[in-house]
């Protein structure tokens, strides 16, 4: 691990060899030192090529997990979780390669956590109205309903609830019990904020502008919100069967 870095960003990748270089050199100017961590799934376009050529030019801050195929988003970030825990990182992003999340909105989710005491801090589209540009209006309102409906089944605090533009601390994800989260798509950014949340951890949205992807192809599609709708409505059941483990918060946290 880099001495100089206390973070390091998550990003899982499938064919983003049009943003991923642009992604990297844009996050290793911030003024903070974030490292990254590129997740590829096998992507045969050249992506990894792409980030190892950026390891050798940034030595010690760039790092790559390759995987042999397109094994899920939550999966993918399960990984970079262990790893992340393993180097000894005390903050820990998750991040889409294609811009949609704004790279200088990162260092506003690091004050959250590493000033503000919070043990997850979410960049949310809908804290404070709806923040999205460029989405067609139907995928907007589904969006938009979709963390209503969540919060409405889970009781979940979370405006945001399917954002994936997180930071967490590392206590949370030493907590939270990583080999029991279950969904793979999109529902695994619900799930890790409602289990998040029943482990005690204190949650800050902080508002961000997500702007759709220019570059590369969306890797959403009908199951991925067909796993969210059905799949709260089993984690809210299974966890009046469940005992969380309990985060006891220092006197220093919000």
């Amino acid at each position: 691990m880099n001495l100089m870095s206390d973070s390091v960003i998550i990003i899982p990748t499938y064919n983003e060899i049009e943003n991923i270089g642009r992604m990297i050199r844009t996050l290793m100017a911030l003024e903070h030192a974030f490292d990254v961590l590129v997740v590829d799934d096998g992507s045969p376009d050249g992506t990894a090529v792409a980030v190892k050529e950026l390891m050798s030019e940034f030595e010690g801050r760039v790092h790559i997990i390759e995987r042999s195929g397109k094994l899920g988003l939550g999966t993918a970030y399960i990984a970079g979780f262990k790893w992340a825990l393993d180097k000894g990182y005390e903050y820990i992003f998750e991040m889409d390669a294609d811009f949609s999340h704004n790279p200088d909105d990162v260092p506003l989710l690091y004050k959250a956590c590493a000033e503000e005491g919070y043990g997850l801090s979410v960049g949310s589209r809908y804290i404070t109205g709806v923040n999205v540009v460029n989405w067609p209006m139907g995928r907007v309102l589904m969006s938009y309903y979709a963390s209503k409906y969540v919060r409405m089944i889970t009781g979940l605090p979370v405006k945001d609830t399917t954002a994936g533009f997180n930071c967490y601390r590392r206590e949370v994800l030493e907590t939270i019990e990583l080999e029991k989260i279950r969904f793979k798509g999109y529902a695994f950014q619900i799930e890790m904020k409602f289990t998040t949340h029943k482990c005690g951890f204190k949650i800050k949205e902080v508002p961000v502008i997500f702007v759709n992807r220019v570059l590369g192809t969306s890797k959403m599609s009908g199951g991925i919100f067909s796993e969210a709708f059905f799949g709260v409505i089993r984690l809210k059941v299974s966890s009046w069967f469940r005992k969380y483990p309990k985060y006891t918060p220092k006197t220093t946290d919000k």
